[in-house]
């Protein structure tokens, strides 16, 4: 699933291309991928209407419109943006005055579009945990203090941070040479203070070599995240860890494939 780093790489990709662009009309090839309203009204609500703003909220992406509706973008497991498009393959196609398309792909159907009033009253947002990049390090002390969670199953937690999903707290944790099933609540000061550095590193990393396209995951112009090339240990059961040497070893944990080496992360 897309996580913040590839979220964002789209939000910034659609803020140079098509804020402030009208979306003159809405194709809807699989109504199945539209979860409010019904098909007709999200039609409705978005033709004729110009791109005002373009926001990311943990994993979701926000357009907000002219007319006060916001189209509401969870791209899931296997969503896509592509632009320029060609309708072909699209779930939604979105017209815009540029004689250009905007399609929405998403092959398997997991993902999810909304037109809201207010896309703050959807209950996935309220229930989100503090952005990475907003926490300061005095809040994320106090926010482990109490969790006996371990740490890699906490940081994949949406309600605690938003944003960080499996892959990403891996190359966060061997950054921080933290162990993924430590208890988060026996982490010293120094290690908070660690790890928050490595989130923040981590994904801003990232966010500038575009994400990591591992799985359906592609930029707006179609081409492939970057960030593959980085990783540390994502995918790399039995090759030798980059620092120590050790294999890469891979465990299940919360029902997650999660990726560390043994040596440099206690």
């Amino acid at each position: 699933m897309p996580e913040l780093p590839e979220v964002e790489t789209i939000k910034r990709d659609l803020e140079k291309i098509i804020l402030g662009k009208k979306i003159t009309e809405v194709c809807v090839h699989h109504p199945a991928v539209i979860r409010q309203p019904d098909v007709a009204k999200f039609k409705q609500y978005l033709q004729g209407a110009k791109i005002k703003n373009i926001l990311r909220k943990a994993k979701v992406l926000v357009l907000e419109l002219s007319n006060g509706k916001s189209l509401v973008i969870h791209l899931k497991m296997t969503g896509q943006l592509v632009y320029p498009g060609d309708a072909k393959k699209s779930r939604v196609s979105f017209y815009l005055d540029d004689g250009k398309i905007l399609d929405f792909n998403d092959q398997r159907l997991f993902a999810e579009l909304r037109v809201l009033d207010d896309w703050r009253s959807l209950k996935f947002i309220q229930n989100l945990g503090p952005e990475p990049f907003d926490l300061p390090l005095a809040q994320f002390k106090e926010m482990l203090a109490p969790k006996k969670t371990k740490i890699k199953a906490l940081l994949m937690e949406q309600g605690f941070v938003s944003g960080i999903g499996n892959l990403y707290a891996a190359e966060v944790l061997f950054k921080s040479g933290i162990h993924p099933e430590r208890p988060a609540n026996s982490l010293s000061d120094k290690e908070k203070e660690t790890l928050l550095k490595a989130i923040k590193d981590i994904l801003n990393q990232a966010i500038k070599h575009g994400g990591s396209s591992i799985d359906d995951y592609v930029r707006l112009s179609g081409e492939r995240g970057d960030y593959v090339r980085y990783h540390r240990v994502y995918g790399r059961q039995g090759q030798p860890c980059l620092a120590c040497k050790t294999p890469v070893k891979r465990i299940a944990l919360g029902g997650r494939g999660t990726y560390f080496c043994p040596r440099c992360q206690k």
